[in-house]
């Protein structure tokens, strides 16, 4: 039973990560229809801040780092909006291929920099240890990840149903052309929302150094399945990615430790697919107000 008990919290602390990469990833699929295959590269960019960070600032290094990976992270996909992605609108396939080269382009920048070999970044003191529960022992690093995205969701949440920059977010999502004309201006929208799915990466690349070794391709190993969750929770839809992240986190944990990592990958894609041809639009469909 304490295995089990143990396996369920592993599993949800690995889907908050994913969710935590997959909203940033939900939006600007569902509200532009970008296929960014840089969103890795923006979670190793928050990884690497906190591994520079925490060489000097000891035991508030977390705390400082996730600001700062946030704000750079979110400035590197705004820059990329505004460089190249914003001129491949409507284009799904050119995006995908162009943001595929520059992950290449960031992933090569990282070993100049840093070196290809990973790194350990060192948590802070007061993450040492765990919380006796259930009959076994829950990690700190695992609960301060969990808190720190049920922290993110909530904020994304309040933003996008009280805030005036939320509500024209969800009316982008829902419907481009009319919310172009009730005077929405769509390209603001569309900077800020990658802004903030940027930003989101970056606190994800952050929560990921409590979890292991980082290293220049550390967001390639995460990127597939944040956009599995994101098709699985439908496009643009928080309580859908909610549900996927951890319904995938946890079957991925009970099948890796019956078997092995390779074959909990194949159940994950398996379930995934058999969701689909039920549900095609995902787990929470987006309401349009469009006609057709």
């Amino acid at each position: 039973m304490d295995i089990y008990v143990s396996q369920l919290f592993t599993g949800l602390s690995v889907g908050s990560v994913l969710l935590l990469i997959a909203l940033g990833l939900t939006f600007t699929f569902g509200q532009m229809g970008v296929i960014n295959l840089a969103h890795g590269e923006l979670i190793m960019a928050g990884a690497y801040t906190a591994y520079v960070i925490g060489e000097g600032l000891g035991a508030v290094s977390l705390l400082v780092a996730l600001p700062a990976a946030f704000v750079l992270a979110g400035t590197m996909g705004l820059v990329l909006e505004r460089v190249l992605v914003r001129r491949l609108y409507g284009r799904p396939l050119d995006t995908l291929l162009v943001t595929w080269g520059v992950s290449l382009v960031l992933q090569q920048v990282a070993r100049d920099i840093f070196g290809a070999p990973n790194v350990n970044v060192t948590k802070p003191s007061w993450l040492d240890g765990g919380l006796a529960a259930f009959g076994t022992t829950l990690p700190y690093t695992r609960l301060f990840i969990i808190a720190l995205v049920a922290a993110a969701v909530s904020g994304i949440w309040i933003y996008q149903a009280r805030s005036t920059q939320g509500r024209r977010m969800r009316a982008v999502v829902q419907n481009r052309q009319l919310a172009a004309c009730t005077g929405i201006n769509t390209g603001r929208v569309d900077q800020r929302t990658f802004f903030i799915g940027s930003g989101l990466a970056g606190a994800a690349g952050v929560a990921l150094t409590l979890l292991g070794p980082i290293g220049p391709s550390l967001g390639t190993n995460y990127i597939v399945d944040a956009f599995l969750v994101v098709v699985a929770g439908g496009l643009g839809q928080i309580r859908g990615a909610v549900l996927a992240a951890i319904g995938l986190g946890v079957l991925a944990a009970f099948v890796e430790f019956q078997t092995q990592a390779s074959l909990a990958k194949v159940a994950v894609f398996v379930a995934v697919v058999a969701l689909l041809q039920f549900r095609p639009q995902g787990l929470v469909a987006l309401r349009s107000r469009a006609l057709t």
